[in-house]
């Protein structure tokens, strides 16, 4: 027939998603930059409204594309593609924090941190308290992730383990959110003020908000289980969720090693 399928690729129709999102993250840029200028917040919530609907409505078309059968294998490797050089902007986005923070460390500047590495008037963490037991508690997550993944691959579609892997390392991921949280409360530094507190809670920060932003991907993933979604054939959404989760693990080891141990 004239429109049958004769070919392994997906054919997106037109979507205005694209458009929406590349207008909401301008709107979010200009609010952010009006609000640190005492512009108040409205433009910058418009703007993260915007953004948040596209991510809903965007990936919620991704999942009935591929629920309907047209994520065929060979569309499932550009997936996985895609998803491995986005994880590479990630390397790359956490190799500028790394640069700066040991940039400062090697080469104190007077003017930045009096000639010393700690700042002499900086009072560090200990690592082998909070922060080693936040190291046990996420390594444990990425644990239970790679868990559930082994019950829906390996064990041929094991939905009891699948979800209560996908449970624990949510429940691990938030546990570890709270007690950064608790981290930053008790905290001896600043943000402003020092080069030391920037690097540290740049760094640290944008890590936290990897590790929510991975626990939502989690917790999306265990709907869609309870939904009937993913097979060991088709799972490219946990498989993308599961490949996020454990590269939070790894800069967070870097972190750890590199800011709490060497850095203190």
């Amino acid at each position: 027939m004239a429109h049958e399928k004769n070919h392994d690729y997906h054919i997106l129709t037109p979507s205005i998603w694209p458009f929406v999102g590349a207008v909401g993250a301008f709107i979010m840029l200009f609010g952010a930059v009006m609000a640190m200028h005492g512009n108040g917040p409205w433009m910058l919530l418009i703007g993260v409204a915007a953004v948040l609907v596209t991510m809903w409505k965007w990936w919620g078309d991704t999942i009935v594309e591929g629920e309907a059968g047209d994520h065929t294998p060979v569309v499932r490797i550009g997936l996985r593609y895609g998803f491995i050089l986005f994880i590479m902007s990630e390397v790359m986005f956490f190799a500028a924090w790394f640069w700066s923070f040991f940039k400062h460390a090697m080469y104190p500047m007077a003017t930045f941190s009096e000639g010393q590495w700690p700042p002499p008037t900086i009072e560090t963490f200990d690592p082998w308290h909070l922060p080693l037991i936040n190291t046990l508690i996420l390594l444990c997550s990425g644990a239970a992730a790679t868990w559930a993944h082994h019950a829906l691959v390996e064990e041929n579609n094991n939905r009891r383990d699948l979800k209560n892997g996908l449970i624990l390392a949510i429940i691990l991921g938030a546990l570890f959110t709270f007690f950064q949280a608790y981290e930053y409360s008790h905290a001896a530094f600043g943000f402003s003020g020092n080069i030391y507190g920037a690097n540290f809670f740049m760094a640290t920060g944008f890590h936290g908000a990897h590790v929510i932003i991975g626990t939502v991907f989690l917790t999306v993933c265990l709907m869609r289980v309870f939904r009937g979604h993913f097979t060991p054939d088709n799972h490219v959404g946990f498989e993308a969720a599961a490949w996020y989760w454990h590269f939070v693990d790894v800069v967070w080891l870097f972190l750890f090693g590199a800011i709490y141990i060497w850095g203190s």
